[in-house]
This record gives structure tokens, C-alpha cells and sequence, in this order.
């Protein structure tokens, strides 16, 4: 069974412009290492709020150490709001083939 990553954090708005790019080389380098494809966005009326996508994740354990490799040696945290983290939550897709929304 495959996962989706979801990790969001509060960038300092003074540190936005230069944190892009090293988010962007974060992704890269997680590319690299795991093979899993992610996205950066920003939350619609919050420009500071951004979150990280990883989907169909399959060795989550591997994918988490690199993720965590990747997130130190670029110093993630400098660009982030002071004292707020990175928040990472992992989804399952539901098994349920007859779901339905009412």
C-alpha cells in the first residue's frame, strides 16, 4: 500500500524569497534519493503557510530518513517562523471500493 505525505510549515515572511529556491533544491534532493516526485504550495490567503506533497510513497521508512537527511542538511528550519515546526502527516488511501459521499 502506497501513502501521500503531507508536511506543512510557517515561513518567516522576511525569509520567504530566499526559503523558495532551498525548498525547491529540498525536493530535488528527495527526488534523488527516493525517486518520489514532490510539489511545494502555499495556502490561498495565507502566502506563509506552505506545505510539501509526496504521494505514493511505498517504503515510508526510507522516504522519512531521506526526507529527514535532506531537511538538516539544507537548514530548513532558519527559513521557518521562529518557534513554529514542520508538521508531516502520511495518508492511506481508503481501501473502501464503495464509498460513496451523500
Amino acid at each position: 500500500m502506497t501513502c501521500s505525505y503531507y508536511i506543512y510549515y510557517r515561513v518567516d515572511p522576511a525569509k520567504a524569497a530566499a526559503c523558495e529556491p532551498r525548498i525547491r533544491e529540498l525536493i530535488a534532493a528527495v527526488r534523488k534519493a527516493t525517486g518520489i516526485a514532490g510539489q511545494l504550495m502555499k495556502k490561498r490567503g495565507e502566502p506563509n503557510l506552505w506545505m510539501e506533497v509526496y504521494e505514493k510513497v511505498v517504503d515510508e521508512s526510507k522516504f522519512e530518513w531521506q526526507l529527514a537527511e535532506a531537511v538538516a542538511r539544507i537548514n530548513v528550519q532558519e527559513f521557518l517562523l521562529p518557534g513554529t515546526p514542520r508538521h508531516m502527516e502520511c495518508f492511506e488511501r481508503s481501501q473502501s471500493l464503495n464509498h460513496s459521499v451523500t
